[in-house]
């Protein structure tokens, strides 16, 4: 048999029909996510059709895009931002309950954002093929999982048959060698990685991270890569499963015990790409290049170093981009004043990204005019959290410690900034309006939105980190 990647060994598992040269092969689908808002008309066509779920056991629902994430009213009620939102959440309950999916709602302690979650439960595994309505499933990649997002027809036509019609992408690796800067996260590399590639150079492919800083990495910052492999137009990122991978799935709730885990680590051992299989297109990237990154425009490849020069635009899409951003070509984008801070989301709302985001605001305050959002990705992330003290650290610093949801990320659910207002965002996505409409949205990482924060302008922690260690 030929070399195969890691994409191949995927796609060969789970095809249930090959494609031919007029129409698309039929892939098998191991787990189906799904949400509020890209799922009630999927049901309401089963209805229609007097169709059931095929796999409900297969099925793994959640309440995140459009749940308010303020605290709950005096009588521990949610207070949903418009109708339309509490009709969303009410139509998953009622689906779920009909067709007997199990959904992580109200009264789960595994609410949250359907990209942690799923990770989080153990119910993501390595050698899977994982769906969901929602464009960032490429999260689950993290773990050597072909995941990928899907449109709403296609969320009815998993639900009913638990397959899917699809042509093969290429594959495309992504070599990162050297060690990451000490000051630099997962955040600042997929950022410069976008930025290199640009917002295009994925398209049509399947993004295999590889490489020393890549196998350095812990599981919720290969989540982190991953989840952004969207925003450089790739159908889904991957990384080969490891030992790290295997540390983290252990014991979690879905994941084999026994002798049933054994099994599983040696098949996701023979997943990793053979050491001679070839690949439609390498891209080599030089990990000890990276600094600090920040975007400066309207999409998420407009990125800059955040001591370095924005530079001139190149073509009238981005002069109109820096316009609307109201950044000035030649000037570093540090020290833009700030007005929002978001720290969520499903790139950076785990555990480290809290953390991460304490260590700096830790014995300080926000600058005066500046809005704090501190949003964990799930329930069991906002109790651990709460457990070492974190919540304490946003609150004293003035910053709101909300309930778990996608929240100012895509803004469905209440929590939106003003037009002109400027947010340094954790997510994933800074197009026009984003974050309300005619906010303007500078993506970081948790480090330096918390630093930006408290100097109340685009800022590197760095300073911050070093004055606490003195």
């Amino acid at each position: 048999m030929a070399a195969r990647t890691l994409l191949d060994k995927l796609w060969d598992a789970h095809v249930v029909k090959a494609a031919t040269a007029s129409t698309p092969g039929i892939l098998y689908v191991d787990l189906h996510l799904i949400h509020e808002v890209t799922s009630p008309q999927a049901f309401a066509e089963l209805r229609a059709r007097g169709l059931n779920v095929r796999c409900p056991e297969r099925t793994l629902a959640t309440l995140d895009h459009s749940t308010p994430t303020a605290p709950f009213d005096d009588l521990g009620q949610p207070v949903y931002a418009s109708e339309e939102a509490a009709a969303q959440v009410a139509e998953l309950e009622k689906n779920c309950a009909q067709f007997g999916i199990r959904l992580n709602g109200w009264n789960s302690d595994h609410r949250g954002i359907v990209h942690v979650i799923g990770p989080e439960l153990g119910a993501t595994q390595p050698g899977m093929t994982i769906v969901c309505g929602d464009s960032h499933t490429s999260t689950h990649g993290a773990f050597g999982a072909l995941a990928f997002g899907i449109g709403t027809t296609e969320v009815g036509h998993v639900l009913a048959t638990q397959c899917l019609l699809q042509q093969k992408p290429k594959s495309l690796a992504i070599h990162v060698d050297g060690e990451l800067p000490a000051n630099c996260s997962a955040k600042d590399l997929v950022l410069h990685i976008i930025g290199q590639i640009g917002v295009n150079g994925g398209t049509g492919h399947v993004i295999e991270y590889r490489g020393r800083a890549i196998q350095a990495l812990s599981m919720e910052q290969r989540m982190t890569v991953c989840n952004m492999s969207i925003e450089a137009g790739a159908r889904a990122g991957l990384i080969a499963p490891d030992q790290v991978t295997y540390d983290y799935l252990r014991e979690r709730p879905y994941a084999p015990r026994g002798e049933d885990w054994d099994k599983a680590v040696r098949y996701w051992n023979s997943l990793a790409s053979d050491a001679d299989a070839k690949y439609d297109r390498v891209v080599h990237v030089d990990a000890s290049r990276v600094r600090p990154t920040v975007t400066y425009g309207t999409h998420p490849g407009m990125v800059v170093a955040l001591d370095a020069a924005v530079p001139a635009p190149a073509s009238l899409q981005e002069r109109r981009a820096l316009e609307y951003m109201q950044v000035e070509a030649g000037k570093p984008l540090a020290g833009t004043a700030v007005d929002v801070v978001f720290v969520g989301s499903c790139t950076n709302s785990r555990l480290s990204d809290l953390r991460d985001a304490a260590a700096v605001l830790r014995g300080r305050s926000l600058a005066p005019r500046v809005r704090m959002l501190v949003v964990p990705g799930s329930l069991a992330i906002k109790h651990e959290a709460e457990r070492e003290g974190l919540d304490q650290v946003f609150r004293a610093a003035g910053a709101e410690w909300r309930e778990p949801g996608c929240s100012m990320c895509i803004a469905m659910n209440g929590d939106l900034a003003k037009p002109g207002q400027l947010v340094v965002s954790t997510s994933n996505r800074n197009f026009e309006g984003r974050q309300g409409p005619g906010a303007r949205t500078v993506l970081a990482s948790p480090a330096v939105a918390a630093a930006s924060a408290v100097a109340g302008c685009v800022a590197d922690p760095q300073s911050l980190l070093q004055e606490q260690a003195a």
